[in-house]
């Protein structure tokens, strides 16, 4: 069976390549390529959705969506925890309802911040530098912010990070007591460099993105599992099993 797509953001760089895999791909269709002058009823009809957008219109497909009883998969940046805990809860109230939010695509992006996370308990200094291109309208990005987010909760019992003269805007923007420092400059394409600073020494995880095709195992992969989700489901990595594959599960 071919699942028929809506892909809301279509006209934008991610939407462009989600719509090139969708149309070359055997088990899907392209049910209709959505700009920001369509209307949001153009979903109607179809069996899935993928949100492409941004930030100020995401939850608005969201909600448009589960409102139709369409899975929807949302690759948008700029999900907090606060409003994915406004999804869970609209979520949990229906019966087959499913939303899947991606903040990254990629494998590697989804491995280091994993790999932060291990590495969060054991430092107090923990710094965010990320990087995009300058037509990356949001700061700072929905990696970062669910990096810092999943640092926080692997700190949970040792606390907050570090962070003298937050008050200082040159300090950065503090995401669960982790600053960030977001670059958006021409001749990068996406990067994140998570710095853990101890004593006598330093930690860097970083991941550089040097390409889209990055994000195209990573689309197909949360599309697949779009069908057969219940529920809100956050992250590539619960799509990729990667506690199971690192025995974190066992701990």
């Amino acid at each position: 069976m071919a699942y028929s797509v809506a892909v809301v953001g279509a006209a934008g760089r991610m939407g462009a390549l989600a719509t090139r895999l969708i149309a070359a791909s055997d088990d899907f269709t392209v049910h209709a390529r959505i700009g920001s002058a369509d209307p949001i009823e153009a979903i109607d009809g179809a069996d899935l959705v993928l949100d492409l957008t941004v930030p100020a219109v995401s939850p608005e497909v969201v909600e448009a969506a589960v409102t139709r009883g369409i899975p929807v998969l949302v690759g948008t940046s700029g999900w907090t925890a606060e409003r994915l805990a406004k999804v869970r809860t609209r979520v949990d109230g229906l019966d087959g309802a499913a939303v899947i939010v991606i903040p990254n695509f990629s494998l590697g992006s989804v491995l280091a911040t994993r790999l932060a996370t291990i590495a969060a308990g054991f430092f107090d200094s923990i710094e965010i530098i990320e990087a995009h291109h300058a037509g990356k309208s949001d700061s700072p990005s929905g990696t970062a912010i669910r990096t810092a987010e999943l640092i926080a909760e692997a700190r949970a019992e040792r606390g907050p990070v570090s962070a003298p003269h937050a008050d200082q805007r040159a300090r950065g923007q503090q995401v669960a007591s982790v600053p960030v420092h977001s670059l958006r400059m021409d001749g990068i394409l996406a990067e994140q460099e998570v710095v853990f600073g101890g004593t006598g020494e330093t930690l860097r995880i970083r991941h550089q993105t040097v390409s889209d095709a990055s994000y195209e195992a990573g689309i197909l992969l949360a599309l697949r599992a779009l069908p057969t989700t219940r529920g809100l489901v956050v992250g590539l990595d619960s799509l990729l099993g990667l506690d199971r594959l690192l025995g974190l599960d066992r701990l």
